[in-house]
């Protein structure tokens, strides 16, 4: 049985009733019960009803927003990598003019400086699977720290080369690292940045790319080859000891190792003390408990995934139909001539303008070309994939026949002893060519590949695709010194034309407008579950009324 409570004076039971409501009066009190309870009434005054919760109000909480200023500085020096990845392009266009000088301590011919130009594409493809099975081993921020190693190795063997071998295998290392790179850095900058910030930031890459172009474009119209390439191992370097010092590793990474404290901290790094970490973390944890409850859904006896399932949903329609739209894509994309005249910018202008300064075409080039990067950025928001498509395969194509025709006849006019035509028509030609391939090329197959694969493949048919995009770069740059020498300066222009006229028709009857589709349409739409990606029109909406 319950016996009495022990008994309380008066001033202890006075202060427990009072504690709450601090400024209340005791207006009355009953006599003690025989259990020793008694009744007393308080009016709360006016300070402690302003002070007292509403019945329904939550409690205050902090802002779900973190610093902007922190998810910014984080990102830029996440995407110090893909600057790298332009440097690596732009490289070869100012370095192979300068080793095939008369002047040159290194002496190349026109086989070596395709391979100089052509070799770092060799190796990026090992480097982008090497990269995504590091990055879910170790880490994001690990990776990124790993990958700077054969970057900074890599444009010091440049420097240092005391022959073409040398510089062989600097190309190489280099490209290995522009391969490692390329996932670590967008899938970090996706997972440390909040939604309302992710998208502007995602687009950071394709950005820091045409930075690079421009940074190696505009070194390499100051100084050397050799002392371009100990220069651009600065960043590396730089990006390695920033990296290590400021950025943390991934919530979500952290998470799936089951390090929820040391989330909880890379949170607050990343936010800010002003932000709900508290709120982010459990929003983390839940969308992990979903997927482990999905997964375990079809019941404890269910089969784990079989390495043969996996592989047979690469050949079913919703994933084979996008595979090789993407890889056609890209094949258009890359033999529309977009790398040729990045690898080999100077030579282009050199061989096409006369009287002009070549290095400081290139220098402008590169300035084109990262301001319409951050212009296809917006506009990909704005506009759709295939419009911004449609501009780069049609524009591409009639500058390249432009500038072929403008060749064909200035070659034409040297061998008859006539006037050339105005050397500002190849200028302008070549501008436009960068300008309309950055809208729609260099920007929307890689918005897609994260868009049009199924969940289920669609890590593996994403680095599918990059190798095979890398390749293409590969066999284009290598040989495009071989196409001039069969087909004549002005036929391998031609032949780019071409092909990105061509292009046009593929586009138009096979790409879909994924543009503000969910995944799961998109989906359903190359699983043959729904007829097309187009929104249905609403149908206006009749009222009878009675006569």
């Amino acid at each position: 049985m319950l016996g009495p409570p022990p008994p309380r004076d008066e001033q202890e039971t006075r202060s427990l009733v009072e504690k709450p409501l601090s400024n209340s009066k005791i207006v009355s009190e009953t006599p003690k019960s025989p259990l020793g309870f008694q009744s007393l009434t308080l009016v709360p005054s006016k300070t402690d009803l302003c002070k007292a919760p509403l019945p329904n109000e939550e409690p205050p909480r902090r802002p779900r927003r973190g610093s902007a200023l922190r998810q910014v500085l984080i990102a830029l020096i996440a995407n110090l990598g893909p600057v790298n990845t332009g440097m690596v392009f732009g490289f070869s266009a100012v370095a192979i003019p300068q080793l095939m000088s008369a002047n040159s301590t290194i002496k190349i011919d026109s086989d070596q400086a395709s391979w100089i130009a052509s070799l770092s594409s060799l190796s990026t493809p090992l480097g982008c699977i090497l990269g995504g099975y590091l990055m879910d081993l170790l880490g994001r921020r690990t990776t990124l720290l790993l990958l700077e190693v054969p970057l900074v190795a890599g444009w010091l063997l440049i420097a240092t080369a005391g022959g073409v071998p040398q510089i062989y295998a600097g190309r190489l290392l280099v490209g290995l690292g522009s391969g490692l790179v390329g996932a670590p850095a967008r899938v970090y900058t996706g997972e440390v940045s909040q939604p309302h910030l992710r998208g502007t930031l995602a687009a950071l890459a394709s950005v820091a790319v045409s930075l690079g172009v421009l940074i190696e474009y505009g070194g390499g119209a100051a100084t050397e080859w050799p002392v371009l390439a100990g220069l651009s191992a600065a960043l590396p370097l730089a990006a390695f000891l920033l990296t290590a010092l400021l950025l943390p590793e991934t919530p979500a990474w952290l998470l799936t190792q089951g390090k929820k404290d040391k989330a909880r901290k890379a949170l607050h790094r990343l936010r800010a003390d002003t932000c709900d970490v508290e709120r982010e973390l459990a929003d983390l944890e839940a969308f992990r408990a979903n997927i482990a409850n999905l997964k375990s859904s079809a019941g404890p006896t269910a089969p784990p995934p079989k390495q043969h399932s996996i592989i047979k949903s690469l050949f079913e329609p919703a994933a084979l139909k996008p595979f090789s739209i993407l890889v056609i894509y890209f094949l258009i994309y890359q033999f529309s001539g977009v790398n040729s005249i990045t690898f080999y910018a100077v030579e282009v202008f050199r061989e096409s303008a006369e009287g002009i300064d070549d290095y400081l075409a290139t220098v402008a080039l590169g300035v084109v070309r990262l301001l319409f990067t951050m212009l296809a950025c917006g506009l990909l928001r704005r506009c759709g994939r295939r419009p911004l498509t449609f501009i780069s395969s049609i524009g591409c194509g009639v500058t390249m026949l432009g500038l072929g025709t403008y060749m064909y006849l200035a070659k034409e006019a040297k061998e008859a002893g006539l006037a050339p035509p105005p050397s500002w028509i190849p200028v302008l030609c070549i501008f436009s060519f960068t300008a309309v391939s950055t809208i729609g090329y260099l920007v929307v197959p890689w918005v897609m590949i994260g868009e049009v694969y199924p969940s289920r493949v669609r890590g593996l048919l994403g680095g599918l695709t990059t190798c095979a995009a890398h390749m293409f770069v590969f066999t284009v740059v290598k040989t495009f010194p071989f196409l001039q020498l069969t087909a004549g300066v002005h036929g391998a222009f031609w032949i780019y034309g071409i092909i990105s006229t061509l292009g046009t028709v593929f586009f138009y009857f096979f790409l879909p407008e994924t543009k503000g589709k969910s995944l799961e349409e998109i989906e359903d739409y190359f699983a043959g579950r729904r007829d097309t990606l187009d929104t249905p029109k609403k149908r206006p909406i009749v009222i009878s009324q009675p006569v």
